[in-house]
This record gives structure tokens, sequence and C-alpha cells, in this order.
């Protein structure tokens, strides 16, 4: 008896094809998941202190910096003294990783254009609405989640 592949099959199938074509895209350089998502988030956020970065991508401090210490080695950010708090430093793009995060947002578009020419036009809008109400209800349930653990488990107990 073979069973219907669930939404969250679905779902999950289309993360990890996503997650291949990342790795195949970026084989052979030093950037990891991870690396990039700091450097998306340089490229919409700007120049940011390790702890706001920290803060929005949601990882310790200690993981930021090891993070960050592997892009400057790579030549992807570059750090700066902060214009008005000497114990802070930012972390910005250097030029070229800019460009291809220029470049990776393009490639995104595309991608995304491809993909939704595989649906039938009048299913299109209907396909993002949902797919919006589904990224919405996760995030609710992941904050829901999120605040029950932390409720369940303060700062500090225990330890």
């Amino acid at each position: 008896m073979t069973r219907e592949p669930t939404v969250l099959d679905r779902l999950l199938e289309i993360s990890e094809l996503f997650q291949r074509d990342l790795a195949r895209e970026f084989a052979g350089t030093s950037l990891t998941t991870a690396r990039t998502r700091v450097l998306w988030d340089l490229a919409h956020a700007g120049p940011s202190t390790q702890q706001a970065l920290a803060n929005r991508l949601e990882v310790s401090a200690r993981n930021i910096t090891g993070l960050v210490d592997a892009l400057e080695e790579g030549g992807y950010v570059e750090r700066a003294p902060h214009p008005t708090d000497r114990r802070a430093t930012l972390v910005a793009l250097t030029p070229s990783a800019d460009e291809l995060m220029r470049e990776m947002q393009r490639d995104h578009e595309e991608l995304s254009a491809t993909l939704l020419a595989a649906v039938a036009p009048a299913d299109r809008e209907p396909l993002l609405r949902g797919i919006d109400a589904v990224a919405e209800r996760l995030r609710e349930l992941v904050a829901a989640s999120g605040a029950a653990r932390a409720a369940a488990h303060p700062t500090g107990a225990g330890r």
C-alpha cells in the first residue's frame, strides 16, 4: 500500500533539492549554508555589528565570530571600526561579495520565474497565497514552540 505524500513530505523534498543545488553551486568554495546566510543578511541589512548579526540569525556570539572569521579569511567580508561606538566593529560585504550577492539575487529571480512557469498561469496567484499562508503558519508554530520551551526552561534554571 503506497501512501500519498503529505504537504510536509513535499516541502521537505523541495528543501532537500534546494540544499543540494546550493551545495553544488558552492562546491569548491569556502561557502557553506551558514556562511551564505550571513552574506545574504548583510546584503539585505547592510553593514552590521556581530551582535546584530547573531541576533538576526539567531545564533550565538561565538558562532557568529567563527562565521565572520571564515568569511573575512575568504575575502567575503571586512571588519571596520563602528563610527559611533568604539567598542563595536562593523562587518560589511567586500565589493566582490556584494557583486556575488547581486548575482545570487538575479539567479533567485530567474529560478523563481522558471519554477512558476511550471504552474498554469491561473494557478500561480493561488499557489503564492498558499505558500505565504503555509510559511506564516510555520512561523507561528515555531514561535509558539520557542515560547513554550523558554517558559519551561527559564534562563539559568537548573544550573
